[in-house]
């Protein structure tokens, strides 16, 4: 009976633990590639929980967009941007996609999220990685993916970087 108790205890303790945490979700499968001169960075796509943003990258990724395309925005501590062919963050892609906002998708460090302008539908190809937790974007900008490998190589990237290659 008492070892009962302890194990009910320790159950209880284990779940509220757990709340509130927040963890970084799993992608279903579909993994981007990005060649940078950097290094090689390798991120889940979360294709289910934000189909929009997930096949717009696809197929920016699949046409070669992104190739030869520098960051154009390193904060430190912050985020690394890149995707724009004006090569300032003042372009993008032709197409325009939805804001899709899951409120499960988190800014941690090492999440990937589509950039916008002041307008909530006019995100097209620009993106970023998360260097540092930014909660407080949550709500505000798509995050679509998760950095699994290479995250030294994503730490590392700078304003001028190039993205050599990127491919799902």
């Amino acid at each position: 009976q008492k070892m009962k108790k302890i194990m009910c205890l320790v159950l209880a303790l284990i779940l509220i633990a757990g709340c509130g945490k927040v963890t970084k979700e799993t992608g279903t499968g579909k993994t981007a590639v990005i060649e940078t001169d950097k290094g090689t960075i390798k991120f889940e796509l979360y294709t289910e929980k934000t189909p929009i943003t997930t096949a717009n990258f696809i197929k920016l990724a699949n046409e070669g967009f992104y190739n030869g395309l520098n960051f154009h925005r390193y904060v430190e501590g912050f985020v690394v941007q890149g995707g724009d062919p004006s090569g300032d963050g003042t372009g993008g892609s032709p197409d325009k996609i939805k804001l899709e906002i899951n409120p499960e998708l988190k800014h941690f460090n090492g999440a990937v999220a589509m950039a916008r302008s002041q307008e909530r539908d006019s995100a097209s190809s620009q993106f970023y990685f998360v260097l540092k937790d930014s909660y407080f974007l949550d709500g505000n900008y798509a995050v679509f993916g998760n950095v699994t490998e290479g995250i030294d190589v994503m730490m590392k990237l700078r304003q001028g970087d190039v993205m050599k290659k990127v491919y799902i």
